[in-house]
């Protein structure tokens, strides 16, 4: 027993390390954030200065989406792209031997959506004052409903927050961000993501025709060089999310397209607003406790 409380004690140590990181790499890439300032440049500033401060790594690449992009958009290989007047949604996470600190803001450079980021962040509020030992996730998704309603905008509903385990960034279980019928009841030493997004759409995201993000979530023997050689280069990431731009395996389409056929890589396309309505979001990673829940990510 004292060896067991000792190591949940070390994983606890290491998410909130996680959250320590993520926060301070959060902040400064926020300042940097600007009119005409390149995409690539911001990511590679986050997912390298996580490992100057200590990180593992990064837990999945750094997720920089605009306007109607909900999630899943990062820059390709020698991107040049530049911030505009954007809605941008900085979606970061870290781990420290695997566990994870997730959390995202949004930044409005266009001046004009000020009420739909604090819908989001509302949202997010509302979330964690509702979460402790026995709630249900369907009360957690009512309050996120029920504060981006409040400010005029939607939830959307097809995007949920999510459970966090070692080298696994979306585990059970998920946590809604709209009204369901039945959820999932948090107990205390559960490790969650909350992230409301709020729309002046239509509440809904579908695939885009973008895919730079992948994942591994099956090792099996290919036969294709390529293939080979491209699961080789995949070791480190286990299965955390990687992105196509940190890949430099010869003929790497055509082995992603392998590997994803053989059912070993899982693609995460750029989720797009169905109504092509503004999105925010906001994040933060809790532990859920007795009587509330601590914030790893603030």
């Amino acid at each position: 027993m004292v060896d067991k409380v000792k190591d949940i004690e070390e994983i606890i140590d290491k998410y909130v390390k996680a959250g320590k990181i993520l926060s301070q790499v959060r902040s400064e890439a926020r300042d940097k954030i600007k009119v005409g300032v390149s995409l690539l440049e911001i990511a590679d500033f986050v997912e390298n200065r996580a490992v100057e401060l200590g990180a593992d790594g990064s837990a999945f690449p750094c997720n920089i989406s605009r306007n109607d992009e909900a999630a899943h958009a990062t820059p390709l290989a020698g991107d040049e792209t530049v911030f505009g007047e954007d809605v941008i949604k900085l979606d970061l996470g870290v781990h420290v031997d695997g566990y994870i600190a997730d959390s995202a803001i949004t930044i409005d450079l266009s001046g004009n959506y000020g009420d739909l980021v604090k819908a989001s962040e509302e949202g997010l509020k509302a979330a964690i004052d509702t979460v402790k030992n026995g709630v249900d996730t369907a009360d957690v998704g009512a309050a996120i409903e029920d504060a981006i309603m409040a400010h005029g905008y939607k939830p959307v509903g097809n995007l949920t927050g999510h459970g966090l385990a070692q080298y696994i960034p979306h585990a059970h279980p998920s946590i809604p961000n709209r009204r369901v019928s039945k959820g999932v009841v948090l107990k205390t030493g559960d490790f969650i993501a909350i992230e409301p997004f709020a729309t002046d759409g239509v509440g809904k995201v579908v695939d885009g025709s973008l895919t730079e993000i992948f994942q591994v979530i099956n090792r099996k023997p290919v036969r294709l060089p390529a293939a080979r050689a491209l699961l080789k280069e995949l070791e480190p990431y286990r299965t955390l999310p990687f992105a196509k731009r940190w890949l430099k395996t010869p003929q790497l389409d055509f082995a992603l397209m392998q590997l994803e056929k053989a059912g070993i890589i899982h693609s995460y396309p750029v989720l797009k607003e169905v109504g092509g309505g503004m999105v925010s979001q906001t994040e933060h990673t809790v532990i859920v406790t007795d009587d509330g829940c601590e914030v790893t990510t603030l």
